[in-house]
């Protein structure tokens, strides 16, 4: 009875788990390419903002490669809003000596407190001074390809969107750490890109997200959403999505790719994704809700096999057979998004960090659901 029950329930969640990856692979496929007019002219200002806390080590190469952007310089201007930093970001900001680099501090606006969203009120800071039209975050450890902003102008001039989600990447190296985390990430971009264009929910990064400011404006900002310690993408995405339906465009080009860093330490990473988890439960959205319910209790499912498997091999079978439908289903969907982002040698480690994945998105997810965490040197909730 228990056996019957165990294959007829672990059956629906695999069927389930491969038909989501099939629809997202699908997704992909289908969401188009946008390709740069031959004859395209910029016209519109963009202002780009950039929260940095303690990035001494990262601001600079940020900076110089928006400054090597391949758009007008009269278009387009830098804003760092700095969120007391204690470290030389603010001098190495101010050492520029181009009017297009302005460095605000968020101390001279916002002393430091107890608040849980710093990077919200750092965002909100840099768009109130900002004089663009089109607004575009990314973050202080991003570099971004020199036709970064052309694209985004491109599009936004051609379909005129609310909100623009675009590709983010990481600057990976070969070591499992960087392995793992550039496959995961990697997989979320390439759902993000195919739930847009399947209707499936809406997702997108701060690293590399633009949006009118007119719109931004219209629903009040991060209002309402500023007690909240993440979510300065998502939880704007989906007051956008709200006032302007339809009106968000996936930016699908590999000129418009931004690359992150990942992180340096294993505690580094599961902070980090718990804090992106921690956004889970403020999702007003029943289709992503379904899907992070699915994927969830698969995962768990998957771990508490290979824990009863100590007390019957039935249970490993079980699970080597949910695990190798789990691997090929993956595969299929991850090939075209890493041949994308450049990166196909990664789909050859998807067998060997299966069981770090299984046990990586149990933990965070659990994790994520209490929402503490702590980052940038701060302990949030």
């Amino acid at each position: 009875m228990i056996s019957s029950l165990t294959i007829v329930v672990c059956g629906i969640l695999t069927v389930g788990y491969c038909l989501l990856m099939l629809a997202y692979h699908i997704g992909w496929a289908r969401q188009k390419g946008f390709g740069l007019p031959d004859t395209y002219l910029p016209q519109t200002v963009i202002s780009i903002i950039i929260p940095a806390r303690n990035e001494a080590h990262n601001i600079g190469a940020c900076i110089d490669s928006i400054l090597a952007q391949k758009y007008p310089a009269s278009l387009f201007e830098i804003i760092v809003v700095d969120d007391h930093s204690e470290d030389d970001t603010v001098a190495i900001v101010e050492g520029y000596a181009n009017k297009n680099v302005r460095c605000l501090r968020l101390a001279d606006i916002l002393p430091e407190k107890q608040i849980n969203s710093y990077k919200k009120a750092a965002l909100a800071a840099g768009i109130a001074a900002s004089k663009g039209e089109l607004i575009v975050t990314t973050d202080a450890d991003c570099v971004a390809a020199d036709k970064w902003l052309v694209n985004l102008a491109a599009i936004f001039e051609r379909d005129k969107p609310a909100m623009i989600v675009a590709p983010v990447t990481y600057s990976a190296k070969r070591n499992t750490l960087q392995i793992f985390q550039l496959i995961d990430f990697m997989s979320m971009q390439g759902i993000t890109a195919a739930a847009h264009k399947l209707n499936l929910g809406n997702m997108c990064n701060g690293a590399n997200l633009a949006f009118s400011k007119a719109a931004f404006e219209s629903v009040n900002g991060y209002d309402n959403i500023s007690h909240l310690a993440s979510g300065d993408d998502y939880l704007l995405m989906m007051k956008i999505n709200k006032a302007y339906p339809g009106r968000i465009s996936y930016l699908k080009s590999p000129e418009a790719i931004v690359t992150t860093a990942p992180q340096t330490s294993w505690k580094g990473f599961l902070q980090q994704r718990v804090r992106w988890a921690s956004k889970s439960g403020k999702y007003n959205d029943a289709r992503l809700t379904a899907v992070l319910i699915l994927v969830y209790l698969f995962n768990v499912t998957l771990l508490a096999l290979a824990i009863a498997g100590s007390f019957s091999s039935f249970y490993w079978l079980v699970a080597i057979g949910m695990l190798v439908v789990k691997i090929i289903a993956e595969y299929l969907f991850l090939r075209g998004v890493a041949r994308f982002f450049n990166s196909a040698w990664i789909t050859g480690y998807l067998v060997l960090l299966q069981p770090l994945h299984v046990a990586y998105i149990v933990v965070a997810g659990f994790l994520g659901f209490f929402g503490k965490y702590e980052w940038k040197g701060r302990n949030v909730q």
